[in-house]
């Protein structure tokens, strides 16, 4: 619903200004111009998805090779302790804790088509233990903000989608990304803790999310006594040889369990060939709007607001093209997709703006969006403090991902 007035307000939006330099500044060149965009978006859009089966087969062929080969099961044993913790109100031994921590799991390791139906399952779990039905317990906000936020391991969309644009080093994000999900994650379960006067002071909350934030305090540190080409190349090096090492980990755990990885990896790589040619309506449709959107000038028109608000508050306004993708995360996750792209046709894949937009998509997830799915789901009408903490994390993952930007890209 929310994406659906988003995109009748790109085209509303544009012909008003679009109208308005014609009237007040002579402008009859302006409609020619917005025609065009939404055909060179559309092509865009539908060579992009075509463009995306290749990569997008490979990843899903991948990712199916560790689901079967046990990576969930290995994720949700290493969180499993912490979420004891984090869900004081779910009793110890109840089924409902494998259903949560296998969909975070599934979550970290980008397998969106595995945690949405456990994310669910759990959902439904939860609501067996609320006492009010219509009310959202403590724990379904809990668990709503960690899907939120977005921690992710491997992002692979995004990767894929730099691949397809032409960058360099598709993989020279998953540092900044990592960096940025955590804050974002830490920080959204923080504030859920702070509205449910959860402990977090406990021997086994501190070790996680303690022994996570030094590792990344750390990482920042290293990165920020680097000169800016060194940072690239590590950066880089360092993306590539992990999640190398993740794909030669998924192999191996899969031959243990004696599975056919190859027959295996077509099973996925089928599902990747069928994502990427569902997406092309879904892709051609957003960028028509955000192409429309830009071609009238209402677009360059708020970033130069933003550039003029920033710059007068004595701040770098590098940034500021890579906002409206940041702006648009919470409320669609196509939109924001479709704004990551047109940055990275305007401004370069490997630019500042580029790898900025980038980092910010894989930062948090789509709140308004998991809420609508996760709570409607069960009938839930009254969210409490769910939204407010859902974009306090956004809000944290966002500022995370300029920040690193500027450290490891600018």
């Amino acid at each position: 619903m929310v994406l659906n007035y988003i995109w009748i307000g790109f085209f509303v939006i544009a012909f008003l200004v679009a109208l308005a330099r014609l009237i007040l500044m002579g402008d009859t060149e302006v409609f020619t111009t917005i025609m065009q965009s939404t055909f060179d978006m559309a092509k865009l859009g539908f060579e992009l998805s075509l463009g995306l089966t290749g990569v997008m087969t490979l990843w899903l062929g991948i990712m199916k090779v560790g689901e079967k080969g046990g990576a969930i099961g290995v994720l949700a044993k290493v969180i499993g302790p912490l979420f004891n913790k984090l869900f004081p109100e779910i009793p110890r031994n109840h089924s409902v804790h494998g259903s949560m921590v296998m969909n975070v799991a599934a979550n970290m390791l980008g397998l969106d088509n595995a945690a949405t139906p456990l994310g669910l399952k759990a959902m439904t779990e939860l609501q067996a233990l609320n006492p009010d039905k219509k009310r959202a317990s403590n724990a379904m906000i809990m668990f709503l903000v960690l899907n939120t936020s977005g921690l992710t391991l491997i992002p692979v969309s995004i990767m894929v989608y730099r691949a397809q644009m032409g960058a360099a080093n598709p993989a020279d994000i998953f540092v900044p990304i990592l960096i940025s999900t955590f804050v974002s994650t830490l920080v959204g379960i923080m504030a859920v803790s702070l509205y449910q006067r959860i402990n977090l002071l406990k021997r086994t909350v501190l070790a996680y999310l303690g022994g996570f934030s030094i590792l990344m305090a750390l990482v920042i540190w290293y990165f920020s006594t680097l000169g800016s080409s060194e940072v690239n190349t590590i950066s880089t090096f360092a993306g590539n040889f992990i999640l190398f090492v993740i794909i030669i980990a998924f192999v191996l755990m899969a031959v243990r369990r004696k599975i056919n990885v190859y027959e295996t990896f077509i099973e996925g790589a089928k599902d990747g060939f069928k994502v990427a040619v569902k997406i092309i309506p879904y892709l051609v449709a957003i960028l028509v709007g955000i192409g429309v959107f830009r071609a009238s000038g209402a677009m360059d028109f708020i970033i130069s607001g933003l550039a003029w608000f920033f710059s007068m508050l004595g701040m770098n306004t590098d940034f500021v093209p890579a906002l409206p993708t940041a702006l648009m995360k919470p409320l669609s996750g196509s939109g924001a997709r479709g704004l990551m792209v047109d940055a990275m046709a305007q401004y370069g894949t490997d630019s500042f703006v580029g790898r900025l937009v980038s980092t910010m998509q894989g930062a948090t997830d789509t709140t308004f969006y998991i809420i609508a799915v996760y709570f409607g789901s069960v009938g839930i009408r009254k969210t409490r403090h769910a939204v407010v903490c859902g974009l306090i994390a956004d809000f944290a993952g966002i500022i995370a991902a300029i920040f690193v930007a500027y450290l490891f890209f600018h």
